[in-house]
């Protein structure tokens, strides 16, 4: 059995020397040290020694397949390490070739738009807050002097989830829910997304975003807001911006203004844009209708106060020169690229 036992040791060897893939390598371990292997039947032949053989052969046959075990083990490292180094050379990175420019984005216009208004406020101490965009029709209307028979609300007919809950036409619902919780002296600023049935052209959308603002406090004025629309104004559309105030019509305020701002396309000398006026609509404002106070609990003889309203679409068409408000809600990145 002695002989067997180098022969054996001798063909792992001789074998092991040959093998290059992992696969071989289990078939090997199979074959000698697998329950059938040859190694594993001698060990099992081991009853049929003598009682004096049977300890050195059993020895020697441990010694001899606990060198199969590493001889198998050191080959195993050897095949990783291969296929590690391989993989190694074939995916190393050539540090000294060019790469391509990492293109990176930007804020969309509309949402700079919003953040610098955002920032003109926060300076000025005001109060940035957020409402629902689902709201009721009691904050969306009645609340801000529209009843439900107002003809007002044609112009701003909305999307209906039931009869009560609406998707919110205007975030002045947010400034509702404020003068309730909150006493004068009261300085804020609403934003976010709001929602109308409206035909899609170059100034108008179903779905645009909006920032409002809100002042109530003793001996508000409308040279206030007047202040006010022009430092804003100037703030984020240019030095050069000029204003001029339309007598309008909202319910929740009183006396009310459109407010129309120097032409960004041909700056004040009349284009197509501007229907050749040299100024063009760009948001409303007013005070606060009494009315509106006395429904939030504010006293309207002690206290007044003003609103505006801003689209911030139409403000970033005026910043950047857009003519047309669809071209923000088309991703076309070669248009935003020029308004980094």
């Amino acid at each position: 059995m002695k002989n067997k036992i180098e022969t054996i040791l001798s063909e792992v060897k001789q074998k092991i020397a040959n093998i290059k893939e992992k696969n071989e390598l289990f078939h090997l371990h199979t074959e000698f040290l697998g329950k059938n292997g040859k190694i594993s039947t001698l060990l099992k032949d081991l009853k049929n020694l003598s009682a004096d053989e049977r300890p050195k052969i059993g020895e020697i046959l441990n010694k001899c397949r606990n060198e199969v075990e590493n001889l198998i083990k050191l080959k195993t490292e050897e095949i990783d390490n291969r296929i590690l180094q391989e993989k190694l050379d074939n995916e190393k990175i050539d540090v000294t070739i060019p790469v391509k420019p990492y293109k990176t984005g930007t804020a969309h216009p509309i949402s700079v738009v919003q953040r610098d208004l955002m920032k003109f406020f926060e300076s000025r101490g005001f109060e940035i807050k957020y409402g629902n965009d689902v709201e009721t029709d009691y904050y969306c209307f009645e609340a801000l002097n529209v009843p439900k028979d107002h003809p007002a609300r044609d112009a701003q007919d909305s999307f209906y989830i039931d009869p009560e809950t609406v998707l919110r036409t205007h975030t002045s619902a947010t400034q509702i829910r404020t003068m309730e919780q909150q006493k004068p002296p009261i300085k804020m600023v609403s934003t976010g997304m709001v929602y109308r049935i409206d035909d899609i052209d170059g100034t108008h959308s179903p779905i645009f975003n909006q920032l409002e603002v809100l002042v109530v406090d003793e001996n508000v004025t409308m040279c206030d807001l007047k202040g006010m629309l022009e430092d804003v104004l100037k703030f984020l559309l240019g030095e050069h911006t000029q204003i001029k105030l339309r007598p309008s019509y909202f319910p929740f305020t009183e006396p009310s203004a459109e407010v129309d701002v120097t032409c960004p396309k041909c700056a004040g000398k009349g284009c197509s844009l501007c229907k050749n006026t040299g100024f063009i609509e760009m948001l409303g404002c007013g005070m606060v209708h009494p009315k509106v106070l006395e429904r939030n609990g504010i006293d309207s003889e002690k206290y007044s106060g003003y609103a505006i309203g801003f689209g911030l679409d139409r403000m970033a068409m005026g910043r950047y020169g857009i003519d047309n408000i669809r071209e923000f809600y088309e991703n076309d990145i070669n248009m935003l690229k020029q308004l980094k």
